[in-house]
């Protein structure tokens, strides 16, 4: 199935990490396990991280899965466009029947004052719209997981972040 019609969930976030940590902290293995479980527990879930695998160039892959009950949640897809430290574009994929057709998460990081305005911009199916709310409050925890790891790694100058 195409995706012929779309929608937006959009989520725009000040930030005190720059945008050089914050696009580390979405690329670098070691730094998704450092906040990935907080975001996911930030939602209800357990935080019981499986797996995370990055290989952060244009046309690379990633893949995170999470515990929630019984079921793991399954989150991948490709990088297409990398340009550091302001952008990150990726397809976002939950089910293998969206794999023809995945919807688009575009990440920008703009300098403000001593931090970074962080945009998330996840474009979906239309037959999507009904959450759009839930998925903008999941990537702004996510958001809010990683730039609390980026702030409190650069402060500390080491990956662990406790909430």
């Amino acid at each position: 199935m195409k995706i012929t019609e779309t929608v937006e969930a959009k989520v725009r976030l000040v930030c005190v990490s720059s945008p050089e940590e914050l696009f580390e902290a979405w690329l670098d293995p070691e730094k998704v396990r450092s906040w990935f479980p907080i975001a996911i527990r930030s939602m209800g879930a357990a935080g019981d991280v499986r797996r995370v695998e990055i290989d952060p160039r244009v046309g690379g892959k990633f893949f995170f899965s999470d515990l929630r009950g019984d079921v793991e949640a399954r989150h991948w897809g490709t990088y297409l466009e990398l340009e550091r430290p302001h952008k990150i574009v990726f397809t976002w994929i939950v089910d293998e029947s969206e794999e023809a057709d995945p919807s688009r998460v575009t990440l920008t990081l703009t300098p403000d004052g001593t931090g970074t305005l962080a945009q998330i911009v996840h474009q979906m199916d239309a037959a999507w719209a009904e959450y759009i709310q839930q998925t903008e409050t999941g990537w702004a925890r996510l958001l809010t997981a990683s730039d609390a790891a980026s702030h409190d790694a650069a402060k500390t100058g080491n990956n662990s972040f406790t909430p």
